[in-house]
């Protein structure tokens, strides 16, 4: 599933290329998203100008003057701007036609994208109004971590990648960030001090940024805005490295199953 990392890239691609124009029509050629796209987003778009792009968790969020378009891209959608007369492809669900002649186009083989349209406040709608800060904002450090987890006794990965936690920490991100933080996947997120956590949020401040300026991660399904696979699975340190050395200190990476995903780790550096 593209991650934060992956959607950031997307939007920063997208933004020049979108802010200011205005939305001639939108162009369904398969409504089964992962919820069936209504006819009525048609008629809400249809005109608008896009003011601005932003995003939240993995939401793409594309503010119109009068509501917001909420862009998931699922398991596997990606999206390209092109001219609006290109020829789709067979996943190629959904175009935005644009004012200057170019269309942004979803594209998603499995059909596990979606889309909504939000009336202001935006921050409201059901599929946003219960998360977490964003990662990597000023909201997200050790006191704050430290303040939720009181109590907890499930692993700290698992904490660490719950949405109404902190968004965006996928699996991916989370062994890397508990890696760099020196913390046992499968520590009780309750018996983690403050210290530690400050040093977590650092670790995932700095894994996911590293994420964004290399493109995402190497997933099979995720491409870049331009079509060019991300790069970032190449500066992976223990992420899909079971029994390679650790690069900290030699020992085998380890693999084990917390909360049914894949989680790696060294047991000598990650206590």
């Amino acid at each position: 599933m593209p991650e934060l990392p992956e959607v950031e890239t997307s939007l920063r691609g997208i933004s020049p290329l979108l802010t200011g124009r205005r939305i001639l029509r939108l162009v369904a050629r398969d409504r089964r998203l992962r919820w069936p796209l209504p006819e009525s987003l048609d008629q809400a778009v249809a005109g608008r100008r896009i003011t601005a792009l932003r995003r939240r968790a993995k939401y793409l969020l594309l503010d119109l003057e009068t509501g917001t378009l909420l862009l998931h891209l699922g398991m596997s959608g990606s999206l390209r701007v092109l001219p609006a007369d290109t020829a789709p492809g067979p996943h190629d669900h959904v175009d935005l036609v644009l004012s200057d002649g170019h269309c942004l186009r979803l594209r998603d083989p499995r059909r596990f994208g979606s889309l909504h349209w939000a009336p202001p406040p935006v921050e409201t709608h059901p599929l946003l109004r219960h998360l977490g800060p964003e990662p990597l904002s000023a909201a997200l450090d050790g006191p704050y971590l430290y303040e939720r987890a009181r109590g907890r006794s499930a692993a700290v990965k698992g904490f660490i990648m719950d949405s109404r936690i902190v968004v965006g920490v996928g699996n991916i991100y989370a062994s890397e960030s508990l890696f760099l933080a020196g913390i046992h996947p499968h520590r009780p997120a309750g018996r983690i001090g403050p210290a530690r956590y400050q040093r977590l949020a650092d670790s995932i401040k700095q894994v996911l940024e590293a994420a964004i300026q290399a493109g995402g991660t190497s997933l099979r399904d995720f491409v870049q805005e331009d079509g060019s696979p991300g790069y970032f699975a190449q500066r992976l340190r223990v992420y899909g490295r079971a029994g390679e050395p650790c690069p900290a200190c030699g020992a085998p990476v380890r693999l084990r199953r917390i909360g049914q995903r894949s989680s790696f780790y060294c047991a000598r550096c990650q206590r």
